[in-house]
Formats: C-alpha cells, structure tokens, sequence
C-alpha cells in the first residue's frame, strides 16, 4: 500500500518560486517513477512533470516552461517539484503520484499553490 505526503505549497507572487517535496513511505520508493500533477479550480489534473526510477529521466508539460525541474532523493524517500518564475495560471493543487505499467496507481493528498499578488 503505502503513502504520498506532499508539502511545501503556499501563497506566493508572481515570479516567486516555491519548492514542492513528496515522501514516501510503504513501498519501494526507488522502484518507481515519480510524477507531479496539478488541479486549477474547474479543469481536470494535468501532468507537470515525471521522474524514472533512478532520476535519470525526466519529461516536462509544454506549460512549464523551463520554469520547473523535478528531483528525487531516494536515499531520503522525497520527489522534489521546484517551481521558478511562478505565474498566475501555475495557481492549483499540486498532488504527487507514484507511476506504475505507465499510469498512477497512488496519489498523496495535494498541496496549494496560489500566485498571486
């Protein structure tokens, strides 16, 4: 079974940045690829960015602008999510996600992230 624990959302202005972090617990957190999606207010979640297993992969949503850069540290059991040069539109929930034969199987419980000024 396991759990996903998001943290680090907050209110933040335009062109602030933040630093997202998931933990794991419960499974072979190195096993797995890693996502982050987000949730706006009235639209479905989108995929953010993907880590594989070993973090030697990573895949970005076309929104994300170079702005974003996903992370692991598998010794510590976190997938990080920093997000540079935040914009009003990146105002969502933010959730990770644990991926397995290509499609999240876990989720945490979401962290806020509201830019505004």
């Amino acid at each position: 079974q396991g759990q996903l624990v998001e943290s680090g959302g907050g209110l933040v202005q335009p062109g602030g940045s933040l630093r997202l972090a998931c933990a794991a617990s419960g499974f072979t957190f190195r096993a797995y690829p890693m996502t982050w999606y987000r949730q706006a207010p009235g639209k479905e979640r989108e995929l953010v960015a993907t880590i594989s297993n070993l973090g030697i992969t990573t895949k970005y949503a076309d929104s994300t602008n170079g702005r974003f850069t996903i992370s692991r540290d598998n010794d510590k059991r976190t997938v990080y999510l920093q997000m540079n040069n935040l914009k009003p539109e990146d105002t969502a929930v933010y959730y990770c996600g644990k991926e397995s034969g290509g499609k999240v199987v876990m989720w945490g419980q979401g962290t806020q992230v509201t830019v505004s000024s």
